[in-house]
C-alpha cells in the first residue's frame, strides 16, 4: 500500500500539465479551517504556492497560512520555555545530588529544545527541501477531477470517507487512502465509475516486512517489522495515478472531499522486494477518459487501468 508519496503540488504546473483550472475558494477554505481547527495536515509545498498570491482569494489564503505560523509558533514558543525551565531545574538537582529521575529529564528536555529549535528553523527557512512534497495518509493534496466537462484542481484528503459512512470510519479503517483493484466493484462501488481523480506523482514510500525483504522466514520468536522502501520509477518522470474521491457530508463536522489511490498487483521488481501492491499509473492518453467515466463501461475502466505507463521501478532503503 502507498502510504506516503512525493507528489507534484505546483498548482502553475498542474495547470499547464493537465489543461486545468484551480478550485480557489477550495483552497482558501481548507486553510481556512486549518486555522480554525488546527488538526488539517499539509504539506509545505503546498503551501508554497501561496507564497506570491495571483488573486484575492490566494491572498486570503496565505493570510491564513501567516495566521497559523504564528499561532503555531506561539505554542511552541510557550513549550520552549518550559523545557528550558525544566532542563535548568534538572540541571541544579543533579548538581545537589544524582537521581534517575533528574537525568531522565535533562535527557528529555535537551531532545525537546533541540526538536523546537530545528522546528523554528524549518517554519523561517525559504529554500526547498526534497520532502517539502510529500504526504502521508490523512494530509491533503491537490488531485485533478472533471467538473462538468472541465478539469478542475482541488484540494482533498489523502484518505478517502466514502458518502454515507460514519467519520469513525477514519480510524475504524485507517487503510482507506488505498483502493484494491480487486475490490473497485465492492466497498469502492459507488466512488468507481462516477468520482474519478489522478494525483500527480513523483515516487513512493512503502512498508515492506524486512525479513521478505531479506528473502528469508522469521526466526524463531522475532517479530515482523518493517523496512521502509523508497520506489522510483525508470525512465523518471512524474507519475499519473489513478484515484477514487468522495464528497462526505455531516450534521456535525465540516464537508469533506477526500480520495484514495487505487492499488493494484506488483510489478516483478516491487514484487521481489516482498511488497504486494502498487499504484496503478495512467498512459497520458487515457487521462481524460479516466476522469469522465460516466457512460463509459466498466470493461473499459478495466482496460485503462490495465494500460500501465511501462516503467521500471528501483528501490532503495528510506533515510
Amino acid at each position: 500500500m502507498c502510504y506516503s508519496a512525493r507528489v507534484r503540488q505546483d498548482l502553475h504546473n498542474l495547470i499547464r500539465k493537465f489543461g486545468a483550472s484551480v478550485d480557489w475558494e477550495a483552497f482558501e477554505r481548507l486553510f481556512r479551517q486549518r486555522l480554525e481547527q488546527g488538526s488539517i495536515k499539509v504539506s509545505r509545498a503546498l503551501e508554497d504556492n501561496f507564497a506570491a498570491p495571483a488573486n484575492p482569494l490566494a491572498a486570503k489564503t496565505r493570510d491564513h497560512i501567516e495566521a497559523f505560523r504564528r499561532a503555531q509558533s506561539t505554542v511552541w514558543e510557550q513549550d520552549l520555555f518550559k523545557q528550558k525551565k525544566r532542563l535548568a531545574d534538572a540541571t541544579r538537582s543533579l548538581q545537589a545530588k544524582e537521581t534517575k529521575r533528574a537525568r531522565e529529564d535533562v535527557r528529555i528536555a535537551t531532545d525537546k529544545i533541540a526538536g523546537y529549535v530545528e522546528r523554528f528553523s524549518d517554519l523561517k527557512r525559504t529554500e526547498s527541501r526534497p520532502d517539502d512534497d510529500r504526504i502521508f495518509p490523512m494530509y491533503y493534496a491537490p488531485v485533478i477531477v472533471n467538473d462538468g466537462g472541465q478539469k478542475r484542481i482541488r484540494p482533498m484528503r489523502y484518505t478517502c470517507r466514502l458518502a454515507g459512512k460514519p467519520s469513525f470510519y477514519d480510524r475504524k479503517f485507517p487503510g482507506t487512502y488505498n483502493a484494491r483493484r480487486d475490490n473497485l466493484e465492492g466497498f469502492w462501488s459507488q466512488a468507481y465509475g462516477t468520482h474519478h481523480a489522478v494525483m500527480w506523482v513523483d515516487s513512493f514510500f512503502e512498508n515492506v516486512p524486512t525479513h521478505l525483504f531479506e528473502k528469508r522466514g522469521l526466526a524463531d520468536g522475532e517479530k515482523e517489522t518493517n523496512t521502509v522502501l523508497h520506489f522510483e520509477p525508470h525512465p523518471a518522470e512524474p507519475m499519473m495515478v489513478a484515484c477514487l474521491w468522495s464528497h462526505w457530508s455531516g450534521q456535525d463536522e465540516p464537508a469533506l472531499d477526500s480520495f484514495a489511490a487505487i492499488t493494484d498487483e506488483p510489478p516483478p521488481e516491487i514484487a521481489a522486494t516482498g511488497h504486494q501492491r502498487c499504484i496503478v499509473s495512467l498512459q497520458a492518453n487515457n487521462v481524460d477518459e479516466w476522469l469522465a467515466p460516466a457512460g463509459i463501461a466498466k470493461a473499459r475502466l478495466e482496460e485503462i487501468l490495465s494500460d500501465r505507463k511501462p516503467v521500471y521501478y528501483e528501490h532503495r532503503k528510506a533515510a
